[in-house]
């Protein structure tokens, strides 16, 4: 299954953890309103099903954009976030030949927790959990008329900030998305495409 490079960059930084309670008071808890800005890159599983009673084996590929998060802290420890992001395009392989391709937008929000809020940490991680709503637009197909349904499903999040000062901080973010969308060729139903991308981001934060 493909996986972004981004995923041991995280793992260090979480790492680093031991060292949070070190370094400069920074606020950094409820009421802080922020975001987030970077470069995402979104890797679907690499199995997306069957499609036609199982004559097309379907390869969605990998897409790279930017992406930014709007947050707030509602307590020390709990906080909302929105993801957007410019849209993405994938390419569809069918059977190993590239003959489709679509635009999806996955704006995503998440209840986040952060065991370190509060506190005077450098190092702030968290996670989270929320939902995932995926628009598909301009689908092409080589065949004909291409649909694929927009998607409701579960989303999960892993990330971390690193403060530079009471503004600004380096940002390392992971998703899990649950997207499985329906799709029709010609009117007709032709199955369903299971794209349960990865998405990593890599970028800053600011506080407001």
């Amino acid at each position: 299954m493909r996986r972004p490079r981004l995923f041991p960059l995280i793992s260090t930084l979480l790492a680093a953890t031991g060292l949070a309670a070190s370094g400069q008071a920074l606020a950094y808890g409820a009421g802080d309103l922020y975001t987030r800005v970077g470069v995402a890159k979104v890797a679907p599983e690499s199995d997306n099903g069957e499609l036609a009673d199982g004559a097309y084996d379907v390869d969605v590929q990998d897409d790279n954009g930017f992406a930014f998060t709007l947050g707030y802290r509602f307590t020390d420890t709990l906080g909302l976030e929105l993801l957007a992001a410019q849209p993405f395009e994938h390419d569809i392989r069918l059977n190993g030949d590239s003959m489709a391709s679509t635009q999806h937008l996955p704006p995503t929000l998440t209840l986040q927790y952060y065991p370190f809020g509060g506190t005077q940490a450098r190092v702030q991680p968290y996670a989270g959990v929320g939902v995932n709503y995926t628009h598909f637009s301009d689908e092409t197909i080589d065949a004909g008329d291409l649909e694929l349904d927009d998607s409701w499903g579960a989303a999960a999040q892993l990330g971390v900030d690193l403060l530079i000062d009471e503004h600004w901080a380096l940002n390392a973010a992971a998703w899990y998305l649950d997207i499985d969308t329906d799709a029709e060729l010609n009117g007709a139903d032709i199955g369903t495409v299971e794209i349960d991308p990865v998405v990593v981001m890599g970028g800053v934060s600011f506080r407001f």
